[in-house]
C-alpha cells in the first residue's frame, strides 16, 4: 500500500516521511564520487528507496517525484520491474513498455541488449525521471540507466542494489505513531480517535506503522461505524502473522463468503488488473454484480481504481490472496475461475475484431448474437478497449501458455489475440506484439507435439525476423518450418517454406540457391495444380536468374509467368511480367525485342485500366527509345504519362519485388 489515503474529498493526501523526503532531495543536489574525483559523471544519478512492500516506498517515491516537475521538464516515465506477486518482469519486456512511453518504435524480436540500449539512446538527450518500481536486483535496473547526468533514476526495491556503483539510499521503517494516527483518521474521522487517544496509538503499534496495515484498519473500522478503535486493535492483537497479514485477515474474514470467495480469485487476475468482465468471470456472477462487489472492494482498500473501468489489486496483497486461496479453494474451482476468465477474454477479443468488418459479414452476425455486455458499439470504441487492455492481454495469454493446463484455451486466446491486433492496428504496426504471440504458439505447439502449429508459427517468426533484417535468423526458422511442415504432411506450410527459402537466399545474394529452391517450390506448385502460385513462383525465379546474369532463363520464366497471369486474367501482373521480359532483352542486348515487349506491356497496361502502371511502363518505354536514339518519340511517351499521372512524372516507377535496373 502507500503513505497515502482518499479522503472525503477525494483529494489524495501524504502523510509522514518528511525527514525521508528531505534526505532524498539533499542526495539529488550532493556531489557524486566522479565529480569528486574531477571526471564529469557519465551517467545518470541514482537514488534507491528501499523497504517492504507495504511500507509506502512508492508512495514516497510518488511524492518525490511529484515536488521535482520543475527540475525535471521532460517528465516522469515509469517502468514495474515485479509483477504482483513477486514475479520479476524481464528487463527486455520493461523496456518495450519504455519504448512505448517515449514513443519510440521497437523493431519486432529485438534482444533485451538492443531495445534496452533503444531507451538509454531515447533518454541520452532528456532531462527526466526515471521511476523504476520493486526492482528485484541491479541486474534489473542497470541496463535501463541512461548516460545522461541530467536524467535521475528512482528505484524502488525491497533491499540494496549492490553492484550500481554511487546508490543514495533510502531505507524506510515504519511512519511515526502521529502520522499513523493522521492517516486512521481519513477514514474513521476525528471523534473515534480523540475519545480513546490511547487506543488509537495502540493500534498504530500493532500495524507496526504499516501504511498498508493502517489503510486496511482504517478501512475495517470505516464500514462498521459503531466499532471502537480500541476493539479493532483488540482484534488485532488476537490474530497471528506480521501487521499486514494480520489486518489483511480481518478484513478478508469480515467479508461475506462469495465476496471473500471473489477476492481471493482476483489473485489469478494478469497483473493484478481487473474490471467487471474479468471479476464477472472468476466469480461466476453477471457483470453488474461484479462491478458492485469492486466498488465495494474499493471502499476496503482492497482494490484500487485505475482508468477506463480498470481497478487494480494493490501488489503487497497478492501473495496474501494466493495463500488464502492455496488455502481455502480447491484446485478444481480455481481452474475452473482461471479458464472462465480465459473464455471471457477470447470472447471480448472476437467481439473487439468483428465490429472491424464490414456490415452484414459473417463475424458481424455472429457478433450481434452476443450479450450486449460482449459488444462493442464502434470501431473505434474497441480499438480504445485494446489499446487499454493491451498489457493485460498479453499477460494473460503468457500466463495461459505458462500454466500448461488449458492449452486449447491458450491457443485461441492468442489467435483472437492477434486477430484483433492485426484488425485494429494492421501487421506492420503491431508486429512487435505479434512476435511475442508467435513465440507465445510455438512453445505450446513444441510442448504438445502439434507440427502445422509449430510450422504455422516459425512461418510468422521468420517473416518478422526477415521483415527488421534479420535475414540470417529468418531462414533458419524457415527452414525448421520445412521439417515442420513435412511432418505434419501440410502442403501449404512446405510450399511457402521453401518459398521463403529462397526468398531469404535472393536477399543474401547467393542467386544460386534462390533459384534452386524457388524451383523447389515450383515443382510442388505444378505438382498441385496451384496457377496463381505458379505464375508468382516463375516470377521469382526470372529475377534471380536476372541477377544471376543468365538472361536466356530468365527471359523463359519471364514469359512463363506472363502465360500464367494472362490465363488467370490478371491482366496488370501479366502487364508487369512482360516489363520484366523487356527488361531482360534489353539487357540481353536485343533492344528492338525489348521494344516491342515494352511497348506490348503498355498497351495490356491501358486496357487493364491501371493507370500508374500505365504511366510506369511509358517512362520505361520513354528510357528504351532514348537508349535506341529516338528523343522524339521518347518525349511523347513522357508527356504521356505526365496526362496520365498529372504529376511530376519522375515520382511513379514501376517497382518490381525480384528485379532491378
Amino acid at each position: 500500500m502507500t503513505d497515502q489515503a482518499v479522503a472525503a474529498g477525494g483529494v489524495r493526501q501524504f502523510f509522514g516521511r518528511q525527514r525521508e523526503l528531505k534526505a532524498l532531495r539533499a542526495d539529488i543536489e550532493r556531489t557524486g564520487l566522479d565529480t569528486l574525483a574531477g571526471r564529469k559523471a557519465p551517467r545518470a544519478r541514482v537514488l534507491l528507496i528501499a523497504g517492504r512492500p507495504g511500507s509506502g516506498r512508492t508512495a514516497l517515491a510518488e511524492e518525490l517525484v511529484a515536488g521535482l516537475a520543475g527540475q525535471y521538464p521532460d517528465g516522469v516515465y515509469r517502468g514495474r520491474l515485479t509483477e504482483p506477486g513477486g514475479t520479476p518482469v524481464p528487463t527486455a519486456r520493461v523496456a518495450q513498455a519504455l519504448l512505448r512511453d517515449l514513443g519510440v518504435g521497437e523493431p519486432p524480436g529485438a534482444g533485451e541488449d538492443e531495445l534496452t540500449e533503444l531507451v538509454r539512446a531515447a533518454l541520452a538527450d532528456r532531462r527526466t525521471v526515471l521511476l523504476l518500481d520493486d526492482a528485484v536486483d541491479a541486474e534489473q535496473v542497470d541496463p535501463l540507466i541512461p548516460d545522461n547526468p541530467d536524467a535521475l533514476v528512482l528505484a524502488v526495491a525491497r533491499g540494496p542494489l549492490t553492484g550500481i556503483p554511487d546508490v543514495r539510499p533510502c531505507t524506510l521503517g515504519g511512519i511515526d505513531p502521529k502520522s499513523a494516527i493522521e492517516l486512521l483518521t481519513t477514514f474513521t474521522g476525528s471523534v473515534r480517535v480523540t475519545v480513546d487517544p490511547q487506543a488509537a496509538e495502540t493500534l498504530a503499534e500493532e500495524c507496526g506503522g504499516q501504511p498498508a496495515a493502517v489503510v486496511l484498519a482504517g478501512a475495517w473500522l470505516a464500514a462498521r461505524p459503531k466499532a471502537s478503535v480500541a476493539d479493532l486493535a483488540k482484534r488485532l492483537r488476537a490474530l497471528s502473522g506480521d501487521p499486514l497479514t494480520r489486518a489483511f485477515r480481518l478484513v478478508h474474514d469480515s467479508l461475506a463468503a462469495p465476496a471473500a470467495r471473489t477476492l481471493r480469485h482476483l489473485a489469478l487476475a494478469p497483473l493484478g488488473r481487473v474490471d467487471a468482465h474479468t471479476t464477472s468471470a472468476l466469480a461466476g456472477c453477471s457483470v453488474s454484480a461484479a462491478a458492485g462487489t469492486l466498488e465495494g472492494f474499493v471502499a476496503l482498500n482492497l482494490v484500487t481504481e485505475a482508468e477506463d473501468g480498470q481497478y487494480e489489486v494493490p501488489g503487497h496483497l497478492v501473495p496474501l490472496l494466493r495463500a488464502e486461496l492455496e488455502e481455502r479453494d480447491r484446485p478444481a474451482e480455481v481452474q475452473l475461475a482461471r479458464a472462465r476468465m480465459l473464455e471471457r477474454t477470447v470472447r471480448l477479443l472476437q467481439s473487439c475484431r468483428a465490429v472491424t468488418e464490414p456490415e452484414g459479414a459473417p463475424a458481424q452476425r455472429k457478433l450481434a448474437g452476443l450479450p450486449r455486455a460482449l459488444r462493442f458499439p464502434t470501431a473505434p470504441a474497441a480499438a480504445e478497449w485494446l489499446d487499454s487492455r493491451l498489457p493485460v492481454l498479453l499477460a494473460s495469454a503468457r500466463l495461459a501458455v505458462a500454466d500448461g493446463e488449458l492449452d486449447t484455451l491458450a491457443r485461441r486466446l492468442v489467435a483472437a489475440l492477434v486477430r484483433a491486433l492485426t484488425a485494429h492496428r494492421g501487421a506492420q504496426a503491431a508486429a512487435p506484439e505479434l512476435y511475442g504471440l508467435h513465440r507465445l504458439v510455438l512453445d505450446v505447439a513444441e510442448r504438445r507435439g502439434l507440427h502445422r502449429e509449430r510450422a504455422a508459427a516459425l512461418l510468422n517468426l521468420a517473416d518478422l525476423d526477415a521483415g527488421s533484417g534479420r535475414t540470417r535468423e529468418a531462414l533458419a526458422r524457415y527452414r525448421t518450418a520445412l521439417d515442420a511442415g513435412r511432418a505434419a504432411n501440410d502442403p501449404y506450410a512446405v510450399g511457402r517454406a521453401m518459398e521463403s527459402v529462397g526468398g531469404s537466399y535472393q536477399e543474401l545474394g547467393d542467386w544460386q540457391r534462390a533459384g534452386d529452391w524457388y524451383g523447389r517450390a515450383l515443382a510442388q506448385r505444378l505438382a498441385r495444380d496451384e496457377r496463381a502460385d505458379q505464375a508468382r513462383l516463375y516470377a521469382r525465379l526470372g529475377a534471380v536468374q536476372t541477377y544471376a546474369g543468365r538472361y536466356g532463363e530468365a527471359l523463359r520464366n519471364w514469359r512463363a509467368a506472363a502465360a500464367g497471369y494472362r490465363r488467370q486474367a490478371d491482366l496488370p501482373g501479366y502487364a508487369r511480367a512482360l516489363s520484366e521480359a523487356a527488361r531482360v532483352q534489353e539487357y540481353a542486348g536485343r533492344p528492338q525485342e525489348s521494344l516491342r515487349t515494352c511497348e506490348e506491356a503498355v498497351e495490356w497496361a491501358r486496357r487493364a485500366k491501371d493507370t500508374r502502371l500505365q504511366a510506369a511502363l511509358q517512362l520505361r518505354l520513354a528510357d528504351t527509345l532514348d537508349r535506341l536514339g529516338d528523343p522524339a518519340a521518347a518525349r511523347l511517351h513522357r508527356s504521356a504519362a505526365e496526362r496520365l499521372l498529372g504529376t511530376d512524372p519522375s515520382a511513379c516507377e514501376i517497382r518490381s519485388a525480384s528485379v532491378e535496373d
